[in-house]
């Protein structure tokens, strides 16, 4: 039976570019993911959006003079820029700040609410006089009481990651804005009842199986839980962001770390209703053998392992007639560890990043989504290197897999004008490859639904090198001088062997893939196109990118290209890098 995946992909804040780690982090892993379980004939449902409610996001419209939206419309529209460009297959790429977020938002609150799962609580929050309003935590910076981190945010240690309950654990605490003194004063706030969760549920769910999971991702959400929860507020002291729907607290808001995750679940629903079936969602959302898989990066775990799952659990009954009714809880969670560049942090202050819409002005983007995926920090930190990038371009995509086709699809053309010859019977040797090829593809399957990309690549590296090795012993450009049928058996063979390579690479390098399938005569697509739509919401409007199924979806198999078929004119899948990329490109970062 077809499955139901659930593509989860982390929200970015619109508040800056999207540089290489923020793409090999979550966003290109969750695109070859779904690329792959499409490609299986599942029905694969991969959604996500702007965050516009964070706190970056208004920080960065006070220090550029603007309004928050329309920072936010500009990054929002440069994100649809990127994904469309570097080929990433939303269903859906939304906001949260639509009605329908708002409502499912406002809705999951009030479930958790009912639920006796929120408790109110009056707390001391950092307070700027010379602002005259209190704070967000990522307007308070100070000194992290754990590690002595020096910039520590007012909600967490970005050196440490370890989470603050307020602002008020830092040391020396001072506003970002203006480095003012801050003080602090009594505030009244929601907040969820994390303790309660983990004996409700939360503790034992993460404790059930999980063998799957990475050990990195389990062990941290298991400690963490374990170590004791302590309650966390879901409100906060703010005008820009999801009003509580709770008389008397005007000028309080949702907390962004509560609603944005929630983005995963009103995605869905806003994606149904586009598509005119509004609970084609509960397909993904309340069938239990359904799966949820979470693309983040590692600073994310304990949103999507410990806190999300706790709403999960606390709004049963959440659009469901059934008051126990639970919303399906996560499968998986493959954080990526994080990716550095040249041996150093990425940091957008210093200019210090491969800015991927920039990138894709000068670069292909099979090339960057190959490099991307080969180095992927999946189980460690990992480094971008623009010298890598030109290496592994050059002696992979291009010697290896690109030499590998260019040189059965010239010697098709060259001694067969172009048709696909007929082997006759086939050899030991002949059926000895494609039982590899078959082998192959089985093993590449289950490195794909184990996120272990990396490996896919070896994997794929390791039949392309198998083939060429065959080519080589057949010497089909030998035996056409003298034996046309064992050159054409040889070439008839490798031709069956680059297709399905085709269909194993396609999730990683999808544009060069659907060449390779027009040039072995394929019709249709692999899978179709993306387009921006803008949708109505009643006074308001947002644009989204969205996807639309192609012909080939389900086809992760060995099809024969057949006898006698004419090919069409072959051209090369790669270009050859020059050395001096590698040098241009650190230049334009000022080295």
């Amino acid at each position: 039976m077809n499955e139901y995946i659930l593509v989860c992909v982390a929200w970015p804040y619109a508040n800056a570019d999207i540089h290489q780690g923020n793409v090999t982090g979550s966003y290109l892993p969750a695109d070859i993911y779904a690329r792959f379980h499409r490609l299986q004939g599942n029905h694969v449902l991969m959604v996500s959006g702007s965050d516009s409610h964070g706190t970056p996001v208004t920080v960065k419209a006070e220090e550029m003079g603007k309004s928050v939206a329309e920072v936010f419309d500009y990054y929002h529209g440069r994100f649809l820029q990127l994904f469309q460009k570097l080929g990433l297959t939303y269903d859906l790429f939304t906001h949260t700040d639509t009605e329908n977020h708002f409502r499912v938002s406002q809705d999951m609150f009030l479930s958790l609410l009912e639920n006796e799962y929120l408790y109110r609580k009056v707390t001391q929050q950092m307070y700027s006089p010379t602002a005259n309003k209190f704070l967000p935590d990522r307007y308070v910076e100070g000194t992290c009481p754990n590690c002595g981190y020096q910039r520590a945010r007012g909600d967490q240690c970005d050196n440490c990651n370890t989470l603050f309950e307020s602002a008020a654990e830092l040391v020396n605490p001072r506003s970002k804005v203006d480095d003012s003194a801050l003080e602090l004063r009594d505030t009244e706030h929601f907040f969820i009842d994390l303790p309660a969760l983990a004996a409700d549920g939360l503790q034992a769910w993460l404790h059930d199986g999980k063998e799957y999971w990475r050990p990195q991702v389990i062990n941290f959400a298991r400690n963490f839980v374990d170590q004791g929860l302590i309650g966390r507020a879901v409100t906060r002291d703010m005008d820009w962001g999801i009003p509580v729907p709770v008389d008397g607290y005007g000028h309080k808001v949702l907390y962004v770390w509560f609603e944005a995750v929630i983005g995963y679940l009103s995605a869905a629903i806003e994606w149904a209703h586009n598509n005119g079936t509004p609970d084609a969602w509960r397909n993904w959302w309340h069938n239990p053998d359904a799966r949820t898989v979470y693309f983040i990066g590692k600073d994310n775990i304990p949103f999507h392992t410990v806190f999300w799952p706790a709403q999960l659990l606390g709004s049963k009954g959440l659009y469901a007639e059934d008051a126990q009714q639970q919303l399906n809880l996560p499968y998986d969670v493959p954080a990526n560890e994080f990716m550095n560049m040249e041996g150093r942090k990425i940091s957008g202050s210093m200019n210090w990043g491969v800015w991927m819409l920039d990138a894709l002005a000068r670069h292909d983007p099979d090339p960057l989504r190959y490099y991307l995926t080969a180095v992927m920090p999946e189980t460690r930190d990992s480094d971008w290197s623009w010298q890598g990038y030109v290496e592994r371009n050059n002696s992979e995509l291009v010697a290896n897999w690109g030499n590998l086709v260019n040189r059965v699809l010239n010697m098709t053309n060259r001694y067969y004008q172009g048709v696909v010859p007929d082997p006759g019977e086939l050899t030991e040797k002949d059926q000895v490859l494609l039982k590899a090829m078959d082998e192959g593809l089985e093993a590449a399957a289950q490195l794909y639904d184990a996120c272990k990309f990396r490996a896919v690549v070896q994997e794929n590296l390791r039949l392309s090198t198998l083939v060429n090795q065959y080519l080589e012993e057949t010497s089909p450009w030998t035996t056409a001088k003298t034996d046309m049928q064992a050159a054409g058996r040889a070439l008839y063979v490798a031709l069956q062997a680059i297709n399905v390579l085709k269909v194993m690479w396609s999730p990683i390098l999808p544009y060069t893939s659907q060449q390779l399938h027009e040039l072995l005569g394929e019709a249709g697509t692999l899978f179709g196109e993306q387009k921006v739509e803008t949708y109505q919401e009643s006074e308001r409007s947002h644009v989204g990118l969205t996807y639309d199924k192609g012909t080939a979806v389900g086809t992760w198999q060995r099809r024969e290209i057949p006898v006698g078929r004419q090919l069409p004119k072959p051209k090369p899948l790669f270009k050859k890098l020059e050395p001096t990329v590698a040098d241009e490109e650190l230049a334009r970062l000022g080295l």
